[in-house]
């Protein structure tokens, strides 16, 4: 793979001020499951290393969702709705095709002031979402962001399909971005990736529910609008992709890979987390893994595990912490911050 150029421009620095998650109450364990399909807990540890999964409540939306996760982040780093001039919001499961659930969320912050919309690059988006972020920042053009990233990945599952099923849950994650004033501060973004091949987007996608194949009478026992995977291929593509979108950032932050004090990849696959640790040189003790307590929950899943991360200490003050995706598309992403 020929190593894209990055666009050299003098910019203001970036840095993350505050974090925040939410997870819905209702935890499905593999044991219900059992119930459900054809399937042990066993067996599901031993190919993902899920023990559960958070599903939300019929009610309660992607929108609900990510406005909580919103205001932890917010209510994190002191700021109120009003202070922020940007949101973008990461999903693949909208609370509706349009408007935006950016909007929704907006609304529902009282962020008045902010432009508002979504970005859908699946389980990579947060971080398309923090690299969009820190070009408008970066350029003088907004000062404070919002970034979140909700899935309710509940309602686009088969739950018949027990190789799919088994694997996604619900949740969201937010961050806070602005623009950073001096040297470099705790929470610089120091590097970003981004990557997509589209020659790949029918190895995990939803093919139904769109224009391309609209949900009709005759068609609706399909179940088209509902995730398909091809999950042998998807692996080996995910583990590429997200060792050389990872060694993309360390090395243009200026890194090695003894300086990292701790990676906190997609928590996609207990299987995946380890074969990209291996492939970079990062041992087991500095990879933040919490797959088994919430499952993939997509553009969530990063984002959720950086909030916990941060919460329970897994980096301080100084730190070197890389973030790295791959998700439906195909796409990839990856971000170097020091704390």
């Amino acid at each position: 793979m020929t190593a894209k150029p990055h666009i050299a421009f003098k910019r203001l620095p970036v840095k993350i001020i505050g974090t925040g998650s939410y997870v819905p109450e209702r935890r499905l364990t593999n044991a219900d499951l059992e119930k459900m399909v054809d399937t042990s807990h066993e067996w599901i540890i031993e190919r993902t290393g899920i023990c559960e999964r958070r599903i939300a409540a019929d009610d309660e939306y992607t929108s609900h969702m990510g406005t909580k996760a919103a205001q932890r982040a917010l209510e994190s780093c002191g700021l109120t709705p009003e202070d922020v001039d940007l949101i973008i919001c990461a999903t693949v499961t909208p609370d509706t095709f349009t408007p935006s659930t950016a909007c929704y969320i907006q609304d529902a912050l009282g962020a008045k002031n902010a432009a508002a919309f979504d970005i859908s690059a699946a389980c990579s988006g947060f971080l398309f979402a923090m690299k969009t972020a820190v070009q408008y920042i970066g350029t003088g053009q907004m000062r404070t962001a919002l970034i979140i990233a909700a899935e309710k990945l509940s309602t686009v599952v088969n739950w018949e399909d027990r190789s799919t099923c088994v694997l996604f849950g619900d949740g969201a994650g937010a961050a806070v971005l602005q623009a950073a004033t001096g040297e470099e501060g705790e929470g610089a973004v120091l590097a970003t990736d981004i990557g997509t091949d589209g020659s790949l987007h029918d190895l995990l996608q939803i093919p139904g529910g769109g224009s391309r194949c609209p949900t009709t009478v005759e068609n609706a026992h399909e179940r088209l609008a509902t995730l398909a995977m091809r999950g042998n291929e998807v692996f080996r593509h995910a583990v590429a992709h997200m060792k050389e979108s990872a060694q993309s950032v360390i090395e243009r932050a200026g890194l090695a890979p003894e300086d990292v004090n701790l990676i906190i990849p997609h928590q996609a696959n207990l299987r995946i987390i380890n074969a990209v640790a291996s492939r970079l040189s990062i041992p087991e003790e500095r990879v933040f893994v919490n797959i088994e307590k919430y499952g993939n929950t997509s553009a969530a899943a990063v984002a959720i595990a950086f909030d916990e991360a941060r919460r329970s200490g897994r980096f301080t003050k100084g730190d070197n912490v890389i973030l790295v995706t791959f998700g439906a598309g195909l796409t990839w992403s990856s971000a170097a911050i020091r704390w």
